[in-house]
């Protein structure tokens, strides 16, 4: 799969990007919203996107409504560890506005991959 993760946490990007390609995932990367729009426009079609909501620039909610214009067909897995909010309140918008599956902060490595597994 094409994978694409907009997270502003640098250690949290790298951790997912490093598990999705030893899994044999093509995976690009974003620090925040606006850069993640930029890649689905200048890429070809994306498989998949796992977004985190909360972050600078264009938070996730924004972004995932954006990309789902950009390209209709793709997946959307919705991550947070929350705010100054309860996450699940975002997750839920999340749900609403497209995403397929949402995950909340902290997850297990397995929980992202049965998520990627059953979209």
């Amino acid at each position: 799969m094409k994978i694409l993760i907009v997270e502003d946490d640098e250690l949290v990007l790298e951790t997912l990007k490093e598990l999705l390609q030893s899994r044999e995932h093509q995976v690009a990367t974003a620090g925040n919203g606006k850069e993640a729009l930029q890649v689905l426009q200048a890429e070809s079609k994306f498989d998949v996107l796992i977004s985190d909501i909360i972050m600078p620039e264009k938070e996730g909610i924004e972004t995932i409504s954006e990309a789902k214009k950009i390209q209709p067909a793709l997946k959307v897995i919705a991550i947070s560890g929350g705010g100054r909010t309860n996450n699940l309140d975002f997750l839920k918008l999340a749900k609403k506005i497209g995403a397929d599956k949402t995950l909340a902060k902290p997850f297990r490595n397995g929980e992202l991959i049965e998520a990627l597994d059953s979209i």
